[in-house]
């Protein structure tokens, strides 16, 4: 593979690079020191600064500053690039026809300047995603805890479907919500839907031991009955329904490589459990 590579060309060798370039459908990347316009469905400017253009061969034109993942102006791919030299700046320009939409960049000076052919598979393996955390506890439930039973995956409930259901070595039944990344409060009030829709269909206490929880108005409280709304619970309390004396305790886990610790403190008010594993490699 060759690479072609320019340290502050003149843009004039610029041109006649990029020109080339678009002749191979080469990847290109372009940094300088460039203004930006956009024209289409609506109209922006961005003043002189230092900022990376990518040109790819299907269209697709992307700037970006030094912040952040998502470019600050782009166009789609099916645009077409072109590249002239006015008024002594280079102006790479990608346009689109349906809609009418222009993406101007002019650069008053050209660092450097990259053109590089791409070949393989364009085939996107996802490796570590939820999939394979559930295949890892499937396979070896004990990761959760000796003696768990996996019973069903995608089980339905009022909540949605619960990722993975089971029961412990004692018959109780075990809520598992799988994570696949570091995760904070929001996963466990997702778990505590899936808990409480549970208990609600087993004729238990749907706040269980939840009732008495301590909650914080810093988590979305409805002011309208103190209780917490990122948890989906609604006005009722324990006393409004079965009082869940003969009916089964439901335990709730999630699963996660890491929390915040504003989740561990969900967690622990809430009885759940948090066992810490990854979508693949080890525990």
């Amino acid at each position: 593979m060759t690479v072609t590579s320019l340290h502050d060309p003149s843009h004039r060798e610029a041109l006649w690079e990029l020109e080339a370039a678009f002749d191979r459908g080469d990847l290109i990347s372009v940094f300088g020191r460039c203004t930006v316009s956009y024209e289409g469905r609506a109209a922006s400017d961005l003043g002189a600064g230092d900022r990376l253009l990518l040109l790819k061969p299907d269209g697709a034109a992307l700037v970006h500053t030094d912040e952040g993942r998502t470019p600050v102006n782009w166009q789609p791919p099916g645009s077409e690039h072109r590249a002239t030299v006015r008024e002594g700046r280079l102006r790479v320009t990608s346009t689109r026809e349906n809609p009418d939409e222009t993406l101007l960049v002019r650069f008053s000076d050209v660092h450097q300047l990259s053109a590089m052919p791409v070949t393989g598979g364009r085939d996107l393996t996802l490796h570590g995603s939820e999939e394979d955390l559930r295949t890892r506890i499937l396979e070896r439930p004990s990761l959760i805890e000796d003696g768990f039973e996996p019973r069903e995956t995608e089980r339905p409930s009022s909540a949605g479907p619960m990722d993975v259901f089971g029961v412990d070595a004692d018959g109780t039944p075990v809520v598992v919500e799988l994570k696949r990344r570091r995760v904070g409060p929001d996963a466990v009030g997702q778990l505590a839907r899936y808990v409480r829709a549970l208990r609600e269909e087993l004729g238990a206490d749907p706040d269980g031991r939840d009732s008495s929880d301590v909650r914080d108005s810093s988590d979305g409280r409805d002011s309208s009955d103190g209780r917490d709304s990122s948890d989906g619970l609604d006005g009722s309390t324990g006393s409004d329904v079965a009082d869940g004396s003969d009916a089964p305790r439901v335990r709730g886990v999630l699963v996660a490589p890491s929390i915040t610790d504003r989740a561990a403190e969900r967690l622990a008010d809430r009885g759940f459990e948090h066992v810490a594993l990854e979508a693949t490699g080890g525990k």
